[in-house]
Parts: C-alpha cells; sequence; structure tokens
C-alpha cells in the first residue's frame, strides 16, 4: 500500500505538467464555446468571439485522416452557399507543424480559411480526442451541435438541417428579419 502512494503522487504530479493545449476541452452543446484565437494560412486572425453575430462552424481535421478528407467538400460547398448568409467556417488542422505545407496544399481547393491547430494563439478547445470534428457555434456563441462521422456525419444535408435554422431570416427584401439568434435554445 505504501508504494501506492508514491505512484499516484507521482502520476498526478505529471499530469499537471501536461499543458491544457493537449487535452480537449469539454465542448457541450448549450454552453458557451471555448476561446479560439487562430492565425489562418492567409496570415488573417481569426477570432471566434469577434464573430459573434454570425454562426460559425469549426472543423478540427487533417490531412492523414480519410474521413476528414471525404467531408471537406461538403463543408466547401455550404460555405460558398451560406457565407453571405452570415456562416463563418474555419478548419483546425491538428497536423504536426512540419506539415504544414501539406495543409496549405489541401486547402488551396478550398474557400474556406483554415489554420494550424499548435500555432493558435488562444486555443481552449485544445486537442480534439478524435478527427474530424466539426463544431456549430451559434450567432451568441452558444455551441448548438458536435458532428462526428460515428454519430452525425458532416454531409449538406446534415449541415443544412443544424446550421441554417440559426442564420438570420431573410424578408422577400432579402434583408434580415430576425436581429437575434433564430435558435433560443430549442433547436440543435
Amino acid at each position: 500500500m505504501r508504494a501506492a502512494v508514491p505512484i499516484v503522487a507521482l502520476l498526478s504530479a505529471t499530469l499537471a505538467l501536461i499543458p491544457a493545449s493537449f487535452v480537449f476541452a469539454a465542448v457541450d452543446v448549450g454552453q458557451p464555446a471555448p476561446a479560439l484565437v487562430a492565425q489562418e494560412l492567409s496570415g488573417q486572425t481569426f477570432d471566434l468571439a469577434a464573430q459573434r453575430g454570425k454562426v460559425v462552424v469549426i472543423n478540427f481535421w487533417a490531412t492523414w485522416c480519410p474521413p476528414c478528407r471525404k467531408e471537406m467538400p461538403a463543408l466547401d460547398a455550404f460555405y460558398r452557399k451560406y457565407h453571405s448568409q452570415g456562416l463563418e467556417m474555419i478548419g483546425m488542422s491538428v497536423d504536426r507543424p512540419h506539415d504544414s505545407s501539406e495543409v496549405h496544399n489541401v486547402m488551396q481547393s478550398y474557400s474556406y480559411p483554415a489554420a494550424m491547430s499548435e500555432d493558435a494563439k488562444v486555443n481552449e478547445f485544445g486537442s480534439p480526442d478524435t478527427v474530424p470534428l466539426t463544431i456549430v457555434v451559434d450567432r451568441k456563441g452558444i455551441v448548438r451541435a458536435k458532428l462526428t462521422p460515428d454519430e452525425t456525419p458532416v454531409t449538406e444535408k446534415t449541415l443544412a438541417t443544424v446550421v441554417v435554422p440559426l442564420l438570420p431570416a431573410k424578408n422577400a427584401t432579402g434583408s434580415s428579419t430576425n436581429p437575434g439568434n433564430a435558435s433560443d435554445g430549442a433547436n440543435p
């Protein structure tokens, strides 16, 4: 029993040294989204808090992940269709820094911005346990959905079901008829 105490103390001390960025934060649907500030591959800064008033889709992915690469065309098509209606999107690559050229090459085929997760100035999401992972944040900064291939795969149809109700409603003239959040928590 005496030997167990030092081992437990050593394990606790070791775990305390692991940076928070290596552990994926609990991202719960219905709760405020964690902070995220990252330099996009284009050099611009993406700040999730500055996106209030817009619906944001955050996709954690990697170049070596076949399911990630499979859903990227759907993400891109959805972004192209709804960006002008208040949708923002960022692909957060969890690739290692030495793979950044491959990330750049992959993202040349897509119109939505991307960033390297390890280069984020602030990433309270941490590193996901699995990729792909897509998180939908509403216009008030609340997490409204978490999509994974084994539970809710990302398709244009899934994105439309989850995201479109959160976008501002348009009237016949094309202006917004709903300046607040389209979802008060009743929708996903």
